[in-house]
């Protein structure tokens, strides 16, 4: 886990997000420390997906401004901003009858151009993440007839084929089992030592307190607390955020917050 984290290269600043004219969440700030592993957590519906997908400028802010490196997000063309910042969205649906590597492969668009179409550089990008994701032996097989556990990771190698700096994950453990729920997340956390800036949701309080350094609690559309898990993750904040009566106390192995409910 990173120790000296580096100034937010992307920041949230008094931003309102919502769906036709419902607003579900307001006057949020938000700064990613580069080099983090952040991680979202908060009860259903609180906009945590919602938060993720204005940072991916799927969602365009009600009001506010969302600034990579000092400048807003909306005035990046689709490929800069695509080279800088990649989406492991919540649910996603692949083209019929394609095939893994093929899948996995549209990870490199950003890198292409009209006079330069995939290259070795890509093909090796594409190994690599299939590699880094156990999905190597899937890669002649169509994306159709894989279970959900193994579309996931699949879907996981194709943010990682993009390279970008910043990742960010909309629950990536969902229909995974716990190993591979553990061999993702220590994945996301090689990929974080490597210098990458990972930003998670995720609904595992446990999972989020031993791998996030930098941690965000949302409730009701509002920000409720920003910090380091160690620091955060106590008794009093799982009540407000969950409602929850719990016991923290501190992981004999993992030597971070360890949460018990009641």
């Amino acid at each position: 886990m990173p120790v000296d984290l580096q100034p937010a290269r992307l920041n949230v600043r008094n931003v309102s997000l919502g769906y036709a004219r419902r607003l579900v969440a307001e006057h949020l700030d938000v700064s990613v420390p580069d080099g983090s592993f952040t991680v979202i957590v908060g009860p259903n519906a609180c906009g945590k997906s919602t938060l993720l997908r204005a940072m991916a400028r799927l969602l365009r802010p009600a009001e506010g401004e969302i600034t990579l490196d000092g400048r807003s997000i909306a005035g990046f063309s689709g490929k800069q901003l695509a080279r800088e910042i990649g989406l492991l969205p919540q649910a996603s649906i692949a083209p019929e009858g394609i095939t893994v590597f093929d899948l996995v492969a549209r990870g490199r668009y950003p890198h292409q151009k009209i006079t330069r179409q995939f290259s070795v550089a890509d093909e090796q990008a594409v190994n690599e993440a299939l590699e880094a994701t156990n999905t190597v032996e899937l890669a002649h097989r169509t994306v159709d007839e894989l279970s959900g556990g193994q579309r996931q990771r699949v879907w996981v190698a194709m943010a990682l084929a993009q390279q970008t700096p910043i990742l960010l994950l909309d629950e990536p453990t969902t229909y995974l089992d716990i190993a591979h729920q553990v061999e993702l997340l220590e994945l996301c956390r090689t990929l974080n030592e490597q210098g990458r800036t990972m930003v998670a949701v995720l609904h595992d309080l446990n999972q989020a307190a031993r791998y996030a350094s930098h941690l965000i609690a949302m409730k009701d559309g509002q920000i409720v607390a920003q910090g380091k898990p160690a620091e955060l993750m106590t008794e009093e904040l799982v009540h407000k955020v969950f409602g929850l009566r719990s016991h923290v106390i501190q992981d004999p192995y993992a030597k971070c917050p360890l949460v018990l409910p009641a």
